[in-house]
C-alpha cells in the first residue's frame, strides 16, 4: 500500500475564506490518497506592517493583543504542548463556532471549542498571551515564505513529481466542494500550480462564505 500524499495547510482560524478551503481538502482526504498536516499563520502578523491601511473596525482587531490573535495563539500553544496532531481536531472545533454557528472569536467560544476537541481548558489563558509567538511567527513564515508576502490564508504545499514542494495560495472557493466535485478541483489545482511561471487565476467573489 502507497503512502499518502503530505498535504502542508497554513491557516488561521479567524479567516472565513480559509476555513472554506480547509473544509473542501478535508472532502478531498476523503477520494484522494493524500494527509493534511495542519500547520498556522496569523492574519495579525500578516497585517503588522499595514496596519494604517486597514479599516478602523478592522484594525483594532488586528493590533498585538485584539482578538484576532486569541484563536491562533491559542492553536500554536495546543500545539507546542500537546503535539501536532490536536491542531485538526482544534481547528475544526474552532472553525465550526467562530463560522458555521457564528459565534465570532470570544473567550467562551474558544473555551467551548477546546472541550469539544478534549483539551485543557486552562489553554485559553494563552489567547493573549504572548509566549509562543515566536513559534507562531515561526510557522507563519514557514508557510508564507513559500508563496510570497503578496497573499494570505490559507497556504497549501504538495511533494511535486521531482519531490520539490509545489505552494499556493487558496483555491478560494464556496461552497466547499464535495465527492467527485472535490477530487477535480484538487487535480485541476494541482495542475496549473505545477506549471514552472504559472502565478495567477483571479475572478471578483460575487459571493459570501457559504457554511452549509
Amino acid at each position: 500500500m502507497s503512502e499518502k500524499t503530505p498535504v502542508d495547510f497554513w491557516f488561521d482560524p479567524l479567516c472565513p475564506w480559509a476555513w472554506m478551503t480547509s473544509r473542501w481538502v478535508l472532502e478531498v482526504e476523503k477520494v484522494r490518497d493524500i494527509e493534511v498536516r495542519w500547520h498556522v499563520m496569523s492574519l495579525g502578523v500578516l497585517n503588522e506592517d499595514k496596519l494604517d491601511q486597514l479599516p478602523e473596525e478592522y484594525r483594532e482587531n488586528m493590533l498585538p493583543g485584539g482578538k484576532s490573535w486569541w484563536s491562533v495563539r491559542v492553536v500554536i500553544a495546543a500545539q507546542q504542548l500537546h503535539g501536532d496532531e490536536v491542531v485538526g481536531k482544534l481547528y475544526t472545533a474552532l472553525g465550526t463556532r467562530i463560522h458555521n454557528q457564528g459565534e465570532g472569536v470570544s473567550r467562551e467560544s474558544i473555551a467551548a471549542a477546546l472541550a469539544e476537541a478534549e483539551l485543557p481548558a486552562d489553554l485559553i489563558r494563552y489567547a493573549e498571551s504572548d509566549e509562543y509567538d515566536t513559534e507562531l511567527r515561526a510557522s507563519h513564515k514557514e508557510g508564507i515564505d513559500k508563496v510570497g508576502q503578496e497573499v494570505g490564508t490559507p497556504v497549501i504545499a504538495v511533494p511535486g513529481a521531482d519531490g520539490e514542494q509545489i505552494a499556493f495560495f487558496g483555491p478560494v472557493v464556496t461552497p466547499a466542494p464535495k465527492g467527485e466535485e472535490a477530487a477535480k478541483l484538487w487535480d485541476g489545482t494541482l495542475m496549473v500550480a505545477s506549471i514552472p511561471g504559472f502565478y495567477e487565476i483571479k475572478r471578483t467573489r460575487t459571493a459570501a462564505p457559504s457554511f452549509e
